[in-house]
């Protein structure tokens, strides 16, 4: 059986891979959103801690601008099944990431401040591959994409996301994370709002 779909059924399988990418990235949205909600229904109970806070606000407008972009895939003429794999792979990083930022159960810790400190290798080593995917997301969709869309900002951009997250997997200081987790979400509105052009 072929793995590559012919060019009069790209748009055919375009759709289908959207839909399921889209099933992914709902789980996401709803567990980051079904997770804010517990600081309303139980204000007593659970109590928001502001570095996990700012990096739940971050992942939740990454998927938003993600699953914008996602529809230059459009353009590609040729799917494979590596191509397929790669982007349910992309995809679910943001579940995994939504996961461990509102686990099921937080009992056993002193709070969020105390998860997030103590798992924070795990998270931080989800959001270094999913800045590690963006990359091959973006070179995915054909140098003709990026040359309409991007400059020499997104390297640097990517650049200084990879290296800030590595560093936080060996840097314990709360000060360093509050600093990464303000910048990156600087860094995020500034780019999407530079890409309004696009986004209409």
């Amino acid at each position: 059986m072929n793995d590559v779909p012919s060019i009069a059924n790209a748009h055919e399988t375009f759709v289908h891979i959207r839909i399921i990418i889209g099933m992914i990235l709902g789980i996401s949205v709803s567990r980051l959103v079904t997770g804010m909600t517990r600081f309303v229904q139980h204000p007593g109970r659970e109590r928001p801690y502001s570095v996990h806070m700012a990096w739940v606000v971050f992942v939740l407008l990454f998927i938003i601008h993600f699953w914008w972009f996602e529809f230059s895939l459009a353009k590609i003429q040729s799917w494979s099944f590596a191509a397929y794999f790669f982007l349910i792979i992309y995809a679910g990083i943001f579940a995994v990431l939504a996961a461990m930022l509102f686990p099921d159960h937080i009992d056993e810790y002193n709070g969020y401040r105390g998860y997030f400190q103590a798992r924070r290798k795990w998270f931080y080593s989800g959001l270094l591959v999913l800045f590690v995917l963006d990359v091959v997301d973006t070179l995915l969709k054909g140098k003709d994409y990026y040359l309409e869309l991007y400059g020499w900002d997104y390297p640097v951009r990517q650049g200084l996301f990879i290296a800030g997250t590595t560093a936080a997997l060996f840097i314990r200081s709360e000060k360093y994370q509050i600093a990464l987790v303000y910048l990156a979400l600087l860094v995020q509105v500034v780019w999407i709002i530079s890409l309004f052009e696009f986004l209409r």
